[in-house]
């Protein structure tokens, strides 16, 4: 029976993969080329104008000494390869992302030497380094680190079009979102950098990927396409480079095309400020965590330094972003952020959680209700636990998810939302009957177990309260019974504030600057429990989380503050 669901779970996943995803996978697989030593081409002139790019943390803090992930290790200890070090610690390693890091002319003779120590120690086409994605990354990197006015070696530039030259032959086909972007701005970075017919070729290749990838990940409302508000902080910053590069070289590439990428921008500043919370932070939906992209202001500031306008305050308000499926409620000392979309393109949901209708809520500038965020990758349980619906400010039934979220970056069964509907009213009379925005949708992320059951949620937002009601119906004479434990629907709500009292109805929340805020359910009953919470890659902080019992058909949360 249990290799029964397996392959079940497997067929689930693979089904909604594309063609090419499947024969790119079988010929990465088998493909073995041979790394071309041959020495760089020569260097384009350069004609144009470079602007500083955006910047993340700090992560050297010695010549061999790095903080990743908020864990810090020496590299004389452990090399560049060490598999006792968590993947995504060693790709982070050969990332290189300290040479365009917060002061990071202070280092410049520390970075000198670290090129220098990895070209010596990281054979051609060996190892963690040589991978796809950090072999992008390293490529941008050390050329934003060369435009910034440092003087490369010899050797450094002919490992340079060595790397890009293994690169172009193992382009992430089999992977496609963000991966393939990546390999592709690497490409276009080496090709507008190096001169002749070679740069030409990785010029070429790379404008047929973007003049693809670019209108599919990035979607009509400005939203990048796996739904993760940190993977878009990533994904606006990949545009701004390319705007920057493209710029850098005007005589290259066409003025015409330059301009379609420059056009995305605004929209995707747009989509990030509405992902953020007052504090200036994404927000924790699908693989979110603070500290791996540079802070959105950060972002902000570079898109200006590029000469795009100043970003307009958002305003008192609904935004729907329909293509994304977030919609973002902001009133008077209100901020709501909602999950009413799929959960990712099918063929990639790798960093989708099970979070559909889930909600994240700031109060007087200060996070109350937040999910758990993502502290990590990999296959360990607790992995598998951040991606689940009980991780998120949403409904579980039982052990089930709304989606069927497994390994480190799989999904089968997906929920589908459905019954969108969004009604405004921001008159005065309107605030005084209690309600100014109702929105209401449903998902069927739970048709697969007994009794077909679908989760419908209603928001109602006024001045003062926000009153959310959780729905779950269930086919003809299949409700459970209250002893039925498996199947008992819960209301799952992650508190970002300590909690003052409680009672089995409700709770008070105590906000660090603010009066308390307190918490009323009816149609179930609450419960208190402690939870962890990840804001950052690497970060545990524990945390107060309200779980409340559908015992009828319906449970109403109001939250008042």
């Amino acid at each position: 029976m249990q290799s029964l669901t397996s392959a079940l779970r497997l067929w689930h996943t693979v089904r909604h993969l594309k063609f090419v995803q499947i024969v790119g996978r079988v010929r990465f697989r088998l493909s073995r080329p041979t790394p071309d030593l041959r020495a760089a081409p020569a260097l384009r002139s350069f004609l144009g104008i470079w602007c500083e790019p955006a910047h993340r943390r700090q992560s050297l803090f010695s010549p061999t000494k790095f903080n990743f992930l908020n864990d810090e290790r020496d590299l004389s200890q452990h090399g560049f390869d060490d598999e006792s070090l968590p993947k995504l610690w060693r790709y982070n390693l050969h990332y290189f992302d300290d040479l365009t890091a917060q002061h990071a002319r202070e280092r410049s003779e520390w970075h000198r030497g670290f090129i220098e120590q990895w070209i010596n120690e990281n054979s051609p086409a060996r190892g963690t380094g040589w991978e796809p994605y950090p072999t992008s990354l390293r490529i941008v990197n050390w050329i934003k680190w060369i435009r910034a006015g440092n003087e490369p070696s010899e050797r450094m530039l002919n490992s340079l079009a060595v790397q890009t030259r293994w690169l172009a032959k193992r382009l992430e086909w089999h992977l496609l979102g963000n991966h393939l972007f990546i390999n592709a701005k690497a490409l276009l970075f080496a090709g507008l950098f190096f001169d002749g017919d070679e740069a030409r070729a990785w010029c070429a290749t790379a404008q047929r990927i973007l003049r693809v990838q670019i209108p599919e990940q990035i979607l009509a409302d400005g939203g990048q396409f796996e739904r993760s508000p940190m993977y878009h902080a990533l994904a606006l910053e990949d545009m701004l480079d390319l705007t920057n590069i493209m710029r850098a070289y005007p005589s290259v590439i066409d003025a015409s095309y330059a301009a379609t990428v420059a056009a995305r921008v605004d929209g995707m500043r747009r989509f990030l400020a509405a992902m953020c919370h007052p504090d200036g932070e994404v927000s924790f939906f699908n693989d979110s965590a603070i500290g791996v992209a540079p802070p959105p202001t950060d972002l902000d500031a570079y898109a200006q330094r590029l000469g795009f306008p100043a970003r307009a305050l958002l305003e008192d308000g609904v935004i729907h972003f329909a293509e994304s499926g977030y919609i973002r409620v902001q009133h008077g000392s209100m901020i709501a952020i909602l999950d009413v979309g799929e959960i990712g393109p099918s063929y990639l949901p790798g960093h989708a959680h099970a979070d559909t209708l889930s909600m994240e809520l700031s109060i007087n500038g200060e996070r109350i209700l937040t999910n758990s965020g993502t502290g990590e990758y990999g296959l360990s349980a607790e992995r598998l636990r951040q991606r689940g619906t009980a991780a998120h400010n949403t409904v579980s039934i039982g052990a089930a998810d709304s989606s069927e979220v497994w390994s480190g970056f799989r999904v089968a069964r997906r929920a589908h939302p459905f019954g969108l509907s969004i009604t405004e009213s921001m008159t005065e009379s309107s605030v005084e009957a209690g309600g100014v925005v109702r929105i209401t949708c449903a998902h069927d992320g739970f048709r697969w177990l007994k009794g077909r059951p679908r989760h419908k949620r209603t928001w109602v937002f006024s001045l003062k309260s926000v009153e959310i009601t959780d729905a779950i119906t269930w086919s003809a004479g299949a409700q459970p019974s209250p002893s039925c434990i498996d199947r008992t629907p819960i209301a799952h709500w992650h508190c970002a504030v300590l909690v003052a009292s409680s009672s089995t109805v409700s709770v008070s929340l105590q906000p660090r600057e603010s009066s308390p805020i307190t918490l009323t359910i009816t149609g179930g009953e609450l419960a208190l429990a402690r939870t962890t919470f990840h804001p950052e890659f690497g970060v545990i902080r524990y945390q107060p989380k309200i779980l409340a019992a559908i015992s009828g058909a319906c449970i109403t949360t109001r939250i008042v503050w």
